[in-house]
């Protein structure tokens, strides 16, 4: 069976290391999301690849475990928020995109509900222990968060960032320039 401390790979990297296409849309794909490395694209496509598999596979068999199966897999899919009700079905999963699962991820999630200012920042956050889902904290910026936790999305409680006043909260005010061109430096600071 081997040692259990031993981590496997969760991910399959590209099989032609020098796509010029396939690597200028990670390059933007890691721009637009802030990503660490291709490590995560390649997570999450992985995880798309295994959503896709499953479904094509589901699709040709016809048995009774096979329709058990495929609900579970469409309640899945739905719980993720990456289908809705009224477009469930396994075309369906076989037209999802990459950035259908980079836009569930924890930290874009943060960022897209006002709690950083930048998805940089967002994962900043995370990682430091400052962002919770339900009252847990989260550090992996690549959580997949379900549709039901996406309104728990806050502050974790004990966080210094938690409290309205703090500096990272404040929002800066536009510079405002007056009639002669020079720049009201007092509108500058954070409030």
């Amino acid at each position: 069976m081997g040692d259990p401390r031993k981590t496997r790979r969760k991910y399959s990297s590209p099989s032609h290391p020098w796509e010029k296409t396939r690597i200028e849309h990670e390059s933007q794909l890691i721009a637009s999301y802030s990503l660490k490395n291709k490590k995560e694209i390649w997570k999450m496509n992985s995880l798309l690849k295994g959503f896709k598999h499953q479904a094509k596979k589901l699709g040709s068999l016809n048995t009774k475990q096979s329709e058990k199966e495929k609900q579970q897999l469409l309640a899945r899919l739905v719980s993720y928020n990456l289908l809705t009700q009224e477009n469930m079905g396994m075309e369906v999963i076989l037209n999802l995109k990459l950035e259908d699962i980079m836009e569930r991820r924890l930290q874009t999630l943060t960022f897209k509900k006002g709690l950083a200012r930048s998805v940089k920042q967002a994962r900043q956050f995370i990682t430091h222990g400052h962002i919770s889902v339900g009252g847990k904290v989260i550090t992996s910026p690549s959580y997949i968060v379900l549709g039901k936790e996406e309104g728990m999305l806050s502050f974790h409680q004990h966080s210094a960032i938690a409290s309205a006043d703090h500096p990272e909260r404040q929002i800066a005010k536009p510079v405002e320039v007056k009639a002669d061109g020079e720049k009201n430096t007092k509108a500058t600071h954070k409030e």
